[in-house]
Order: structure tokens, then C-alpha cells, then sequence
């Protein structure tokens, strides 16, 4: 119990006369203390910052409630305030290049650039938009432009010009940056092209900076009209000591983008408060992430995991920043790196585990991971095998944590306790001050069944609203339509009697064969233990005035779809779920298309199934997939 959220506990017990030292007691007492919570771990936490004023204004209307809001602060300042043992930042691509940046050297970059957009003109509430590859650079901008008072949006190159085109051009970024490239599979690709593309289409452009990724050699290479090489960016300017721009709590630090698969991709505005107390709550208290602790999430920079991941250096972690393939030059990379960097928190998606348990991939046998203390999986529901496969081929001694929130809250609902047990398929816990409940379709809140994740109180960290939607329609209707003064996240879960939580898939994706709900992930935990299947796809088609499950399976490479893996597969499903989970029809395919961030694009695969045009292909990392799915003699 020697942790970060037992000394809390313990604190917070002395300043109540309560005893908190269980997990569960601890979380009754912040959802029904929700202001007094904040109030505590806000000097808990040492957030830099005024803290003057109310905790909580308009408590009991959670779409209009605001946290401190008479309070100062500055995102970069909190990020940059601590340091720890080791360095800040290293650098690592999937070619095998290694950089390495001292806290000091992160502060002098920071500085320099700080420095050369101050002197462009950058102001307070200004966007700057980064198709950037996860690299220091990339940190290093985004806290210059935040320490002003900027606001940051990213994307990762993969995007290319029309998926960051349908996002940038909605917040009209005065800048643009950049690498000059990127590397995937061990190869170079350039992104110039892509951003001077953004630069000539987004009116609001100034300029872009191009930073070295690929190479210094982009400092000698000419340039098209607009854009500008990070060493002629800085030229001339010293380090000096940073100065940060007090803002106030509510303002916006970071525009994050929806996926964006049935339309242009929600812009969803972040405020700085939020984001440092709900990060700083995560990173310490639920995932005892501590000074000279290494935290090592694989991420692009179009996740919401990248931002996460930037703000763990505000708790005196040292980042580990990878860009490109995970499973390049072989499986065991992320393992080799966890390893050789001594890492002590591995963040990753579900889909990434899937995809080393069927591929054999062990690194127990072969591997040391005597540092790593915390598993983080998250992008979809890990399955009770995954979970299996975590202890029995990666490390039979950590805390292996399947976490879920969203890009909405830029956070965590569910996730991460280190007092608390780790149960097999389950969330461990509700996250702090988090008032999680599972309702019915008429409202009411159920323990041990299936139903909508709702959070009935305020947190700080929901969102400030979308970008453009000044009478916030867009954002009511995306979250509080549902139910009454109640934030609807769109999950398909149940709240089980351990008071963890086990999800079933989006709720728009939920199949409803005669009438019956259930979730997707009801099926892929069936399928992902057949050897012979690399992952699935189940959608529903509207037949006969009803609905009929379809699943489409994507085979190891050598397998094939025979009549006595298609009897495996529905005798499977029929023992372990029920009769009605078994598909009606059941298809090999060669791809299934997938978000950027990696998740299955069912209803994307729904509509080219019914003959709809599905409206963003450019938000899919493999838009080509869905010609797979079109006119289908087998469903027609």
C-alpha cells in the first residue's frame, strides 16, 4: 500500500476524520463530495497555479457546471514544473534512430521556440495545428505554443491532407507544424507536400515549421512559399528562463477530433484545468505513476493517448516517444523497449495484445521487464483471454489495467486502481470523483446487467464545448439528449458486483437481433480463442423486418475457411453466450477496415452492408477495406 493513492486516502481520512483506506469508501466519498475532492487534490497535487475563488459553480446542471471558475492557470507550466531522475524525453523511431533530451534541454527548446512565436505574433486563444510524427519536437512545440496561451490540435501524418484537411480547417490555425517526415515499417515517407497542401487550402495560415525527423538535412532543403525550417524558426534566439501566460481554468488548451466515420470529425475544446487536474489524478493516484518513473504509451499523435502521455511529465516522469510500426522489425519490439528504457508504465490498445497472443509473441520467455509495475490497455474491451495472456506471457507481477474513457473527456471514466485487485475482463474500478452509474433505457441505474455508461455529476474535465457551435446544440446533442442532466458517453457496459466495470462495445454498434441487445464484444471474446482467426467483424443487417448478425472473419495467414471452422466458430458462440448471439451468416474477408487510433469500423461496415455512403472515409487508416463489403451475393 506504499502509494501515491494511499497517501491520498490516508490524507484526505486525517482531513475528514473518515477512514478511506478502501478503495470503494474512498469513492463514495468523492462523488458525493465532488467540490471538496477537487479543492483537496488540487493542493495535493501541487498544481501550479491561483486557486481563488469557488470550486464549483451551477453543480447541479452538469452541462453548464464549471470548475474554478475565478482561477489561473497555465497548461505548460504544470507540465514543465517538476523533473525528475532521469531524462525527459527519448526519442525512439522504428528505423532505430535514439535521441535523448535532458529536462534542461527540453526547457531550452521550449524556450526558443516560446521565443519565435511570440515574436510572430502568437496570442493568447491562437490554434496551432501539428500533422506531427511522436516526437520531443513535437512536445517541445506544443508546450511553447500552450505556455503562451495557445491552443494545440494534432494529427499524425498517416492522416494526409484530406483527414487533416476536415479537421484543421474547422479551428483555422494561424500556424501549421510539422516534420519533415516520418518513418513506418523502416521506411522514410515525407510529409512536406501534406502540410504545404493544409498551408495553400486553410486561409488562416501564416506559415508552417518544419522540424528534423528524417534527418538535419531538411535544414539545408529548399522549401515551398510558406514554410519555414525549424533552425531558421529559432535563428539567433537564446534560451532564456520560460515565462508562462496565466490563463483562466476554463480556457481551452487542446481541440480534439472524433473519429469522424459518419461525418466530419467532432472538434472538441479542452480546458486547461481540466486537463491537468484529470490527468494529474490519473497519472498519479490511479496509475502510481511517480518522479522518475518511465511512461512509455503507444501512441500517434492523433490519439487522445498522445496527450495523456505529454502530460505524465507534470508528475516527474521521463516519456518514451515511438513513431512508427509496433511490430517492426519484428514482434518483440515494444518489448525490446521496454526493456532497454527501463519502463515502468506500458500503455497500449487491446487490439496490440490481440494481435501478440495470436501471433505467439511471449516476452516472458525472452525478456527481463523487471521494471515494467503497469500495464495500460485501453481502445477497446480487453477480453478475459487477454487478460490471461498479459500473465502468462508478458509478466505474471503487474498491475494490468483495462482502462476506458474518450476523447471526449480527454480521460478516463473507468480504469486503474493500485489498491485494488485485478479482475479477468473487468475495468478495476470507477476513476475518483468520476460519479460512473450504468442506466436502463428508461433511466434507471442497474448493477449486473447491460446498460448505457452515464456520469451523473460534474468533472472537470468535460469538454468546454465544440469549436463553431455557439448556442452548444452540437455538443447537447452529442452527450445530454439521452438522459435528463446526465452525461451519456455512448458505451455498452455493466457494472458488476466487484464494482469494476466489463464493456460490450459502442452503443450505436449494439445488434438487436428479435429484439434482443447485445453487444459486440459479446462475440469477438467467442472468436478471438479460435487459433485460425485473427479478428472478426460482426455487424447487423436489416432482413425481414428484423435483424440478422453477419460476422466476417480475417484468417492467419495459412488458415482456411472450411465448414469445420465455420461449425467451431457457432458452436462456440452458441455454448459460451446464448443461441441468439450465434451469426446468421458468417463470411471470410480479406480486411477490416479500422480508425487511425486502430478501432473496427463497424458501423462503417453496417452502412456499405445497406448500401449507404459512408461519409469520412478519410478518418479510416484502410478506406479500400470497405470494397470488400459492397454487393455481397451471400447477404443479398
Amino acid at each position: 500500500n506504499a502509494t501515491i493513492l494511499a497517501d491520498f486516502a490516508t490524507r484526505l481520512g486525517a482531513e475528514t476524520g473518515k477512514d478511506l483506506s478502501e478503495y470503494d469508501d474512498l469513492w463514495d466519498w468523492s462523488i458525493e463530495n465532488i467540490a471538496p475532492f477537487w479543492d483537496f487534490f488540487w493542493d495535493f497535487a501541487q498544481v501550479k497555479g491561483e486557486k481563488v475563488g469557488p470550486v464549483l459553480v451551477d453543480a447541479d446542471q452538469i452541462a453548464k457546471a464549471r470548475f474554478f471558475p475565478d482561477a489561473k492557470i497555465n497548461y505548460a507550466e504544470n507540465i514543465l514544473q517538476t523533473g525528475g531522475a532521469g531524462p525527459a524525453l527519448v526519442g525512439l523511431s522504428d528505423d532505430g534512430t535514439r535521441i535523448e533530451w535532458s529536462w534542461d534541454d527540453l526547457r531550452a527548446m521550449v524556450s526558443s521556440l516560446q521565443q519565435a512565436f511570440a515574436a510572430r505574433g502568437l496570442q493568447a486563444g491562437d490554434r496551432v495545428a501539428g500533422i506531427v510524427p511522436n516526437s520531443p519536437y513535437t512536445i517541445a512545440l506544443c508546450l511553447a505554443v500552450t505556455s503562451l496561451g495557445g491552443i494545440w490540435s494534432s494529427c499524425s501524418p498517416d492522416f494526409g491532407f484530406k483527414g487533416a484537411m476536415d479537421r484543421f480547417d474547422q479551428i483555422a490555425p494561424r500556424f501549421l507544424v510539422c516534420a519533415d517526415g516520418y518513418t513506418y515499417n523502416g521506411k522514410p515517407i515525407s510529409s512536406i507536400d501534406t502540410v504545404d497542401q493544409l498551408a495553400a487550402a486553410i486561409d488562416s495560415v501564416e506559415a508552417f515549421v518544419v522540424f528534423p525527423f528524417l534527418g538535419a538535412q531538411v535544414d539545408k532543403s529548399p522549401l515551398p512559399e510558406l514554410g519555414e525550417t525549424l533552425g531558421a524558426f529559432v535563428a539567433g534566439i537564446e534560451p532564456r528562463p520560460l515565462r508562462f501566460v496565466p490563463m483562466s481554468f476554463n480556457d481551452p488548451v487542446f481541440i480534439m477530433f472524433s473519429s469522424g466515420t459518419t461525418g466530419l470529425p467532432k472538434s472538441i475544446v479542452h480546458s486547461i484545468g481540466g486537463v491537468v487536474l484529470q490527468h494529474f489524478k490519473e497519472h498519479r493516484l490511479q496509475a502510481d505513476l511517480r518522479p522518475g518513473d518511465t511512461l512509455f504509451f503507444y501512441s500517434t499523435c492523433g490519439w487522445m493517448m498522445w496527450n495523456w502521455l505529454l502530460s505524465g511529465l507534470g508528475s516527474g516522469a521521463t516519456l518514451v516517444l515511438y513513431d512508427g510500426s509496433p511490430f517492426y522489425p519484428d514482434g518483440n519490439r515494444m518489448a525490446d523497449i521496454l526493456d532497454a528504457e527501463g519502463v515502468s508504465h506500458f500503455g497500449t490498445s487491446a487490439k496490440y495484445l490481440d494481435f501478440c497472443s495470436k501471433s505467439g509473441i511471449a516476452p516472458k520467455q525472452s525478456h527481463d521487464l523487471t521494471t515494467l509495475r503497469c500495464l495500460l490497455s485501453t481502445g477497446s474491451p480487453l477480453s478475459d483471454q487477454g487478460f490471461d495472456y498479459v500473465y502468462s506471457s508478458w509478466k505474471s507481477d503487474l498491475c494490468l489495467s483495462s482502462i476506458a474513457g474518450g476523447t471526449d473527456i480527454l480521460g478516463c471514466f473507468v480504469g486503474a486502481s493500485p489498491i485494488s485487485s485485478v479482475l479477468r475482463g473487468e475495468c478495476q474500478k470507477r476513476h475518483l470523483a468520476m460519479d460512473v452509474q450504468v442506466f436502463d433505457d428508461d433511466g434507471q441505474s442497474i448493477t449486473g446487467a447491460q446498460g448505457e455508461l452515464v456520469c451523473r455529476r460534474p468533472h472537470p474535465s468535460q469538454p468546454i464545448g465544440f469549436w463553431n457551435d455557439a448556442d452548444n446544440r452540437k455538443y447537447h446533442a452529442a452527450y445530454f439528449n439521452r438522459f435528463d442532466n446526465t452525461w451519456h458517453q455512448g458505451d455498452y457496459v455493466e457494472l458488476t458486483a466487484n464494482k469494476g466495470m466489463r464493456f460490450f462495445g459502442r452503443s450505436d454498434a449494439v445488434l438487436n437481433p428479435g429484439g434482443v441487445r447485445i453487444g459486440t464484444a459479446e462475440i469477438y471474446r467467442q472468436i478471438d480463442q479460435i487459433d485460425d482467426i485473427l479478428e472478426g467483424i460482426i455487424v447487423g443487417q436489416n432482413w425481414d423486418n428484423d435483424q440478422r448478425l453477419v460476422l466476417f472473419v480475417r484468417l492467419q495467414p495459412g488458415a482456411e475457411f472450411t465448414a469445420e471452422l465455420e461449425h467451431r466458430i457457432r458452436t462456440d458462440i452458441r455454448k459460451n453466450a446464448t443461441p441468439r448471439h450465434v451469426p446468421a451468416i458468417i463470411l471470410p474477408v480479406a480486411d477490416i477496415p479500422r480508425t487511425k487510433s486502430g478501432k473496427i469500423a463497424e458501423i462503417a461496415v453496417r452502412d456499405v452492408l445497406h448500401g449507404k455512403e459512408v461519409k469520412n472515409t478519410s478518418s479510416l487508416a484502410n478506406p479500400d477495406a470497405l470494397d470488400l463489403y459492397k454487393n455481397l451475393p451471400q447477404l443479398s
